[in-house]
């Protein structure tokens, strides 16, 4: 994509910038001027800032020039994006398995693509090598409960009854969600690892005071609230488990929060879609999980979960999907000398690609392969992670 202006980096083929701001209200004032540019820019509001995707090239030097007149920054180093491959001897198999789980539309790569475009896409690759042993990566995803029923999976097996595997083996543990709690004033939230409403709105005037409410509500309380603009919808996200008074440490009562959230969202005629919210995650199993983590913070720019115990690292403006780790038996070798049959692919922006790749490598990663525009490195344990920057 050409024609956009230094604010600007081409991050997995969309116009992408993240610019600074000191709040959730100050960034929605910077949403609100988006929306009104064009319905269909996607922006993603977070309590230090705001990612912003372009539909067209033409619309980045009014969106900067907003910026510019409310005295918000720019950070070309922040945008990246991180999606999940499938190498498959089947790929069209797998595809509809995946579909059905995720709820995902076909993407244009042949892939899948998260509707909301929140979650990380699924792309599938032609691949006939074998790997019969259980893979080292799975995902989680949580979904309404009627959801979850509508997949029409069948009957799930693990240690929780919730795990589902694709026509190759690829595993998913598909939880059903549910309300956030029995009170009437938190009907339009559901509990999927996140706390998320989903509202339809008229108008992008709607859009924007909702965004402008959503900000000032967090804001008063102190809460680092998601809020993400799409075309006639605003989502509104605690984050994962961040409506858990041990994950966040504020002391705050999270459902008073969404009671109130949801009076704003419902006096600006607002409409719920219970059937949206969605949370999905990464885990990776590994022999020795402090190094395998410590990677996969370092190569990400991640940040570890502050409960003790708990082993997730997550992207620090909860933009990217949450990564989780457990502990396999070392003695499992040919496991996990098996090439997995899922592996990472992290966007940076093109003049980022090589300074990224430095960091990986830094972090104990090995350099597998790499051409003009893909470098596919391995961690401690060999999982795979490929760093694209193409323009």
């Amino acid at each position: 994509m050409t024609g956009v202006g230094s604010d600007w980096r081409t991050v997995d083929g969309v116009a992408t910038a993240w610019f600074d701001a000191p709040s959730l209200t100050e960034g929605a004032a910077l949403a609100g001027r988006i929306v009104e540019v064009s319905a269909e820019i996607v922006v993603d509001l977070r309590a230090t800032g705001l990612r912003v995707r372009l539909d067209s090239a033409g619309h980045a030097e009014a969106v900067s020039a907003a910026a510019r007149e409310l005295g918000l920054a720019a950070n070309p180093a922040v945008p990246q994006h991180l999606s999940v491959v499938f190498e498959s001897a089947n790929p069209p198999a797998v595809s509809r398995f995946w579909q059905r789980v995720l709820g995902y539309v076909p993407g244009e790569d042949g892939g899948l693509a998260d509707p909301l475009r929140r979650d990380p896409a699924i792309r599938i690759r032609q691949s006939a090598e074998p790997r019969p042993l259980r893979n080292r990566v799975h995902l989680d995803v949580v979904r309404p409960a009627a959801a979850v029923e509508q997949a029409g999976l069948g009957e799930a097996s693990g240690p929780y009854g919730v795990r589902h595997a694709d026509p190759d083996g690829n595993e998913v543990d598909l939880v059903p969600g549910g309300a956030l709690g029995e009170s009437a004033g938190t009907a339009d939230w559901q509990a999927v690892f996140s706390a998320m409403a989903c509202y339809r709105v008229s108008s992008p005037a709607r859009q924007r005071d909702l965004a402008a409410a959503a900000a000032a509500l967090a804001d008063g309380v102190g809460f680092p609230l998601l809020v993400d603009l799409r075309p006639g919808l605003v989502i509104i996200d605690s984050g994962k488990d961040q409506w858990d008074g041990d994950a966040h440490g504020l002391g705050l009562d999270f459902a008073g929060l969404a009671a109130n959230l949801q009076t704003a969202a419902r006096e600006l005629g607002a409409i719920a879609e219970p059937g949206l919210p969605r949370f999905a995650q990464l885990f990776l199993d590994a022999a020795d999980v402090a190094a395998v983590r410590a990677f996969w913070a370092a190569a990400l720019g991640y940040t570890p979960d502050r409960r003790a115990g708990v082993s997730d690292i997550h992207d620090p403006r909860r933009l990217n999907p949450v990564l989780v780790f457990q502990e396999i038996d070392a003695s499992e070798t040919e496991r996990r000398r098996q090439r997995n049959r899922i592996h990472f692919e992290l966007a940076v922006p093109p003049d980022l690609a090589r300074t990224r790749l430095a960091t990986i490598v830094a972090a104990g990663g090995r350099l597998l392969d790499e051409s003009d525009d893909r470098r596919r490195v391995a961690d401690p344990e060999g999982n795979e992670l490929v760093i694209t920057g193409a323009t």
